[in-house]
């Protein structure tokens, strides 16, 4: 039995609650902006998280944050990065970190990511801004809601089809400001946008230090690469595939060093 779940736990959706009012309950899996990598468990969904920072102490400006909520039936994610480069960038990064904790427990993830913007704003330093992808998985049903706060598209590989994709917001244009970084302005709204993931579904969430990676020659990987890179990684787990992700953006740059923070965060659903 899933660890996190209870067997008569209902699954609850967001629209049958008070959304502005109702807490989860969530217990911290593991986050940081540290050095680290390992497997990991959450409800519904087996993963793998690598995060390594350019420079590991203090800490890098990628933040990656995993959650359990309501006994298992929510599982909160994010992963975030903090613009630059740094001590001063590693600070903001554990700012962000405790702005999650701090805030991760609202149950409307409009409302979570637009809380965590105003409290990030207050002690950001000037033009201090950071990209996050923040999502809500529920155990009882597979349904993904997500939220792009001006971060890179994670990956999404459907195993039914067997094809990968990129996991894009379907947000409408709008004269409104939405989705911005957070830090940049105080009071911005976030939409949401929700996904069915099935059994054996991938998503591969990682910072622009991955995707924007360079040659010797200074040639950029970018998105299209990344995509091609993704249609031969392995799909039967969460850390293969991973783990081969880096080998090929590292295969990639050759004899160029890393330019920035590097980290993955892989999920795949799993089929009990």
């Amino acid at each position: 039995m899933n660890p996190f779940q209870l067997c008569d736990t209902p699954y609850i959706r967001e629209d049958q609650m008070t959304m502005e009012s109702h807490k989860l309950a969530c217990l911290e899996v593991r986050g940081g902006n540290h050095l680290a990598a390992y497997a990991v468990e959450l409800p519904g969904l087996t993963g793998w998280v690598s995060c390594h920072p350019l420079q590991p102490s203090p800490g890098g400006g990628d933040v990656y944050y995993l959650t359990s909520c309501s006994q298992g039936v929510v599982a909160r994610i994010a992963i975030a990065d903090v613009a630059g480069h740094g001590e001063s960038v590693s600070t903001a990064a554990t700012r962000l970190r405790d702005a999650l904790r701090q805030h991760v427990e609202q149950w409307d993830q409009s409302t979570l990511i637009r809380q965590l913007n105003n409290t990030f704003l207050k002690g950001a330093r000037r033009s201090q801004f950071a990209t996050a992808f923040v999502a809500s998985y529920y155990s009882g049903s597979g349904e993904l809601l997500f939220t792009n706060a001006g971060h890179v598209p994670p990956l999404w590989y459907r195993a039914a089809a067997q094809e990968w994709s990129f996991l894009s917001d379907s947000t409408p244009l709008s004269k409104e400001i939405v989705d911005l970084p957070l830090g940049l302005i105080a009071g911005t709204s976030y939409s949401q946008t929700g996904v069915q993931l099935e059994p054996g579904d991938l998503l591969l969430m990682y910072t622009d230090g991955v995707s924007e990676s360079y040659d010797a020659s200074r040639t950029q990987l970018g998105l299209e690469r990344l995509l091609s890179i993704a249609r031969d990684l392995p799909t039967e787990s969460p850390v293969a595939a991973g783990k081969e992700l880096l080998a090929a953006v590292a295969r990639f740059r050759g004899a160029a060093p890393a330019a920035d923070d590097e980290t993955v965060l892989a999920l795949q659903r799993r089929s009990d």
